[in-house]
C-alpha cells in the first residue's frame, strides 16, 4: 500500500514557475503536465501520451495554441486531457483521453488534487498568505531532496536540529536547550509545536537582517497543516521589548514567515518548496539577497543530512526500533495523522491512477 495521502490538496510549483509552455512535475508517484492556457488559466493532466508513453513535457513535443501536440507521433490533445486528433485516421478512438487534474492558485502556489476528483471541491487549501501581500517581502526556492517526504516533516516539526547542523547560520544552543509546547488537532490534521526563547544569542540569520545587537527573545511557532503545508512564525526581538498588545499589534518585534511545501515527488523523494517572507526592510535588496542565499544554504544542509538519512532508513529491516524523546512529540503526533490520512484515502489511489494510464493500441 503506498503510504502516500491522496485526497489531498498539494503544492506542484510555484504560479511563476508555470507559463504557456509545457512543463512536467512528477506528484505522487504521478508525472504530471502543466501549462497556462492562452487565457492564463493553469491546467494539468497525465504527463504520457496514451499511445505510446512519450512524457508530452520533453522536446519535440510542443503547444499548438491550447493543444498540446505529442512530439512522438502526433497525437494531439486539448486542455481537458481529450485527444482531438490522430495521426493516420479521421475518427479518435473514445478511450484516448488523459487524467486531468483539479488546480488552483493561492498564495502564490499552484496546487493540484491528487486522489478521489469529486473530493477536491469541497476540500479546502491551507493558506500561507503572507506569499503575496504587499506588507511582506518574499524569497524562495525549491530543492529536490532525495529522500521520503517523512523525513522532511520530522526535521522541520524538531527544530532543535537548528543548534547543530545550522550552527552559523540560524542555530543557537537555546534552541535545542529550551522546552517546547505540542498541540495536536487530529481531526483537522493540524500540529502546533511552540518554543518560546526569552534570552538567546541572535543568529547570524536574524542579526544581518534585523540589524539587532546582543541578545534577543525568540519565538519559534510552528503550525503544519498535513501533509504538504509547514508554516513557521518567528518572533524576533531585543530582550526587554514590550510583547504583543491585546490587539495583535507587534511594533516592538521583526516577524519572519517561513514557509515550507512539502510535496512527495515519489515513495523515496520529495519536492522541497520554501519560502521566507518578512515585515521589515521591505525594499532593501541587499537583505533579501543575504536572507536568500543564507535559507538555501541551511535548506541544503537539511537536505544533506536527509538524503544520508534515507539511505541508512531504506537499508534498515522492517521493525527496526527507534528512541523518540520529549522533543519529538510534534513529529510523532505528524507520524500518525499522516498514517491515518493515508489509510483512509487508500481505496482512491488504484482509481486516481488508472484515469492517467488508458492505452490505445
Amino acid at each position: 500500500m503506498t503510504s502516500f495521502v491522496r485526497n489531498q490538496w498539494y503544492v506542484a510549483a510555484y504560479g511563476s514557475e508555470i507559463g504557456h509552455e509545457l512543463f512536467g512535475r512528477t506528484v505522487c508517484g504521478e508525472p504530471i503536465l502543466f501549462w497556462r492556457t492562452e487565457a492564463g488559466e493553469v491546467t494539468a493532466m497525465a504527463e504520457h501520451c496514451v499511445h505510446r508513453r512519450f512524457p508530452l513535457s520533453r522536446s519535440p513535443s510542443r503547444l499548438d495554441g491550447d493543444r498540446v501536440v505529442c512530439g512522438y507521433h502526433g497525437f494531439t490533445y486539448g486542455p481537458d486531457g481529450v485527444c482531438v486528433s490522430v495521426p493516420g485516421q479521421r475518427r479518435v478512438p473514445r478511450t484516448a483521453r488523459l487524467a486531468s487534474y483539479p488546480v488552483r492558485e493561492q498564495d502564490a502556489f499552484v496546487w493540484v488534487w491528487i486522489g478521489e476528483r469529486d473530493r477536491a471541491e469541497g476540500t479546502p487549501i491551507p493558506r500561507a498568505p503572507w506569499l503575496d501581500s504587499p506588507e511582506y517581502t518574499t524569497v524562495r526556492g525549491m530543492e529536490p531532496l532525495a529522500a521520503r517526504y517523512g523525513l522532511l516533516v520530522d526535521n522541520l516539526l524538531d527544530l532543535s536540529h537548528e543548534t547543530y547542523l545550522h550552527g552559523g547560520y540560524i542555530g543557537t544552543p537555546e534552541v535545542a536547550e529550551t522546552p517546547i509546547t505540542t498541540e495536536a488537532d487530529e481531526t483537522s490534521g493540524i500540529v502546533r509545536v511552540s518554543r518560546h526563547m526569552d534570552d538567546a544569542a541572535c543568529p547570524p540569520f536574524y542579526a544581518r537582517s534585523t540589524g539587532i545587537e546582543g541578545r534577543i527573545t525568540r519565538w519559534q511557532d510552528i503550525e503544519y497543516h498535513a501533509p504538504c503545508l509547514y508554516l513557521l512564525h518567528s518572533r524576533i526581538a531585543p530582550v526587554g521589548a514590550p510583547e504583543p498588545r491585546a490587539d495583535g499589534t507587534d511594533p516592538g518585534a521583526f516577524h519572519v514567515e517561513v514557509v515550507y511545501a512539502i510535496t512527495p515527488e515519489t515513495e523515496h523523494s520529495t519536492h522541497d518548496f520554501w519560502a521566507v517572507a518578512r515585515d521589515f526592510a521591505l525594499d532593501d535588496q541587499q537583505v533579501s539577497t543575504f536572507l536568500a542565499d543564507n535559507n538555501r544554504t541551511v535548506v541544503l544542509q537539511d537536505v544533506v543530512a536527509l538524503d544520508q538519512l534515507e539511505q541508512v532508513v531504506a537499508s534498515e529491516p522492517p521493525g527496526t526500533q527507534e528512541l523518540s524523546i520529549n522533543i519529538d512529540t510534534g513529529g510523532l503526533a505528524a507520524r500518525r495523522i499522516l498514517a491515518r490520512l493515508a489509510t483512509e484515502g487508500a481505496g482512491s489511489a488504484e482509481g486516481a491512477g488508472a484515469a492517467g494510464t488508458a492505452v490505445t493500441r
